[in-house]
């Protein structure tokens, strides 16, 4: 690894107010190699440059703290795939307590290595969807923060994740692209399931230079019990189309 990147990945880390202690850098390139080597038997990143990772990954999932960085935090990962955003957030914030809810049973199998291997407590990978689990009582409105990144458009994300998030909680989204439409209904289906955009930031880090930006949603009411509907129903008539 080139001392640009380690130096690269330490500012982000300081400007999000993170210190880059030599025990939580090793924490992150345990995490950044099994990540590459687990890569080569499944497919769990399309980034494979070791900066890449630190910047691309690591960082990109830590702009979180940008917007949303308190001392008691429960908080439940959509789509978590290889644990971005919500296992980078853990390692730096250990107090919070992290739920990694992801579809896909092989990724979770590579989470919960992950979680064994650095020896982190309160934080579970569970195997499972999102319109199933979000009507289950315990997971139902009780979390703090509900975060995904990038795993579908903003109507679908924000159907997934409002049953999730306590009222007066918040909803993060990680985005990048051109955003002005899906923005655009994303604001209307946010109106649905009980939620208003609080913040709309763009990540400014070293070496990301993507246009990538947070999306930050305050949950102001309970969302109605209908959602979030099946997968199918939501692909047939999504939120924010003609409202």
């Amino acid at each position: 690894m080139s001392n640009n990147s380690l130096n690269l990945f330490v500012g982000g880390l300081k400007q999000l107010g993170v210190e880059p202690r030599d025990t939580l850098l090793e924490q992150f390139f345990l995490y950044r190699q099994e990540l590459l080597e687990w890569n080569t038997r499944m497919n769990l990143t399309a980034i494979t440059g070791q900066e890449d990772v630190l910047v691309k990954h690591f960082l990109d999932s830590l702009s979180v703290l940008k917007v949303y960085d308190k001392s008691s935090v429960r908080l439940l990962d959509i789509g978590s795939g290889a644990g971005f955003p919500g296992l980078a957030l853990k390692i730096v914030r250990p107090q919070w307590e992290v739920v990694l809810l992801e579809a896909t049973g092989k990724k979770v199998t590579f989470l919960r290595h992950m979680i064994e291997t650095l020896q982190l407590k309160h934080v579970e990978a569970v195997n499972g969807r999102a319109e199933e689990f979000a009507h289950r009582l315990d997971y139902r409105a009780t979390f703090d923060v509900v975060t995904a990144r990038a795993v579908a458009s903003l109507p679908v994300l924000l159907e997934y994740a409002a049953p999730f998030c306590r009222v007066g909680g918040r909803i993060i989204l990680l985005k990048k692209g051109e955003l002005e439409d899906e923005l655009s209904r994303g604001k209307r289906a946010a109106l649905e399931v009980g939620a208003v955009l609080t913040s709309n930031a763009a990540v400014l880090l070293p070496g990301i230079e993507d246009s990538r930006r947070l999306l930050m949603w305050e949950q102001q009411r309970v969302s109605p019990r209908r959602y979030p509907r099946s997968g199918a129903a939501m692909t047939k008539k999504p939120l924010g189309i003609g409202s």
